[in-house]
């Protein structure tokens, strides 16, 4: 009586019945496999999505039994079998410290984040068949956010997000070892959201909108949250630029190795002659903001979340813009033409150089409006990062 509730306790009450035993469960001892399965359906999707997108870039799409589909529909596998093996031994097994570390959700036992990642298995697999309808319905599409997209989307990030809530509600009964290496997994998903949101954002942060402040408003309220979360959740000294580093390496790994394989289109109009898959843009320079995050958390000690957040949101805005900006300037120049930035890369229904200069900003903003926009970046920085803190805090705090 009288004693405060966890923060973490609360946020599977409403609106299911949750009941948390006493217990926290065992002492953790090694990585269990589950958690192993559920990173390699991760890895599955962060192939599978890039590649599906280089796919329809420079083939179209043939059918959905591609590699790349199946690459992606593997993650809602790989995870259902593991937190379908998670749920139903602590529903139906006897294991007293399982239990303990377990909440009942509508009669089920199991790990809270185990739940949450269910949850998007159920809508990864459920986008396959709509996606197949919609484009039976409607056609190629061009866009990456589409209808089935997005449940695909807001599917593969829950995944993410109870797989990091499964390894922090681990990482507070492990030891020191299990506990860096639980820490260093945590920061890899980290970066998988980090990659997926910067994928939803394409169209906005394109290079040619790169001298718009919708670019910067557009990150402002996308990145903060997935970028400082894993970090401050770890508590890994160097986070924010370990989630924007993996980041960074893995989108240049597809943008270096996808065009070493052989594609051509199958459906038309063809503008571009393609020999190989087209890769994406060269990744956003997030590493840098990143750094200066973690840098000034060294220098900030208890400071309140709000002040925290109020500091840090413009820090990351400003100290991006300051670097994306003139590196903008950059891939409009013919020095970016090449394998290593890859802006000569085009998908064969993308008219540049026929129709339009791809190597021109487009629809520049007025003073006023850039200016209205910017601050309003800014402002939105400060809630999602704000967000961020909340969630790392939230994992910092869950014990199952």
């Amino acid at each position: 009586m009288g004693q405060s509730i966890p923060f973490g306790q609360h946020i599977a009450r409403p609106p299911v019945a949750v009941s948390v035993r006493a217990g926290v469960g065992a002492r953790v001892e090694s990585v269990p496999w589950t958690i192993w399965c559920m990173v390699a359906g991760v890895v599955s999707g962060m192939i599978g999505g890039p590649w599906d997108i280089s796919w329809h870039m420079s083939i179209g799409r043939d059918t959905f039994w591609t590699p790349a589909h199946i690459m992606i529909q593997m993650t809602g596998v790989l995870v259902g079998i593991a937190c379908g093996y998670m749920i139903l031994t602590a529903t139906f097994g006897h294991d007293a410290a399982t239990q303990g570390a377990s909440v009942k959700i509508w009669g089920f036992r199991g790990p809270l984040g185990a739940f949450i990642a269910v949850w998007g298995c159920i809508a990864m697999l459920t986008s396959a068949p709509f996606d197949n309808w919609w484009h039976e319905a409607y056609g190629l599409d061009v866009k990456i956010v589409s209808p089935p997209h997005t449940l695909l989307s807001l599917g593969s990030l829950s995944i993410k997000i109870g797989l990091m809530a499964l390894m922090a509600g681990l990482m507070s009964r492990a030891s020191d070892r299990i506990r860096r290496t639980l820490g260093a997994l945590l920061l890899f998903i980290g970066a998988g959201c980090v990659a997926q949101m910067g994928l939803i954002l394409t169209g906005s942060t394109w290079p040619t909108e790169m001298h718009n402040a919708a670019c910067y408003l557009a990150v402002a309220i996308a990145i903060p949250a997935v970028l400082i979360a894993p970090a401050w959740g770890s508590q890994w000294k160097w986070g924010c630029t370990v989630v924007a580093g993996i980041y960074t390496v893995v989108l240049l790994a597809f943008e270096w190795i996808l065009p070493l394989f052989p594609a051509e289109p199958k459906l038309g109009p063809v503008y571009q002659h393609i020999t190989h898959l087209v890769p994406l843009r060269f990744p956003m320079l997030l590493i840098v903001p990143a750094i200066v995050l973690d840098l000034l958390w060294r220098k900030t000690g208890e400071w309140g979340r709000w002040k925290l957040a109020a500091a840090t949101g413009p820090a990351l805005v400003l100290s991006f813009t300051a670097v994306q900006w003139p590196f903008a300037n950059f891939l409009m120049s013919p020095g970016s033409r090449n394998w290593f930035f890859g802006t000569a890369y085009f998908a064969y229904f993308d008219p540049a150089n026929f129709i339009y200069d791809p190597y021109q900003f487009r629809n520049l903003e007025t003073s006023g409006r850039f200016w209205a926009l910017l601050m309003i970046a800014l402002v939105f920085s400060v809630v999602t990062s704000r967000l961020g803190f909340a969630w790392g805090d939230w994992m910092r705090r869950l014990r199952r």
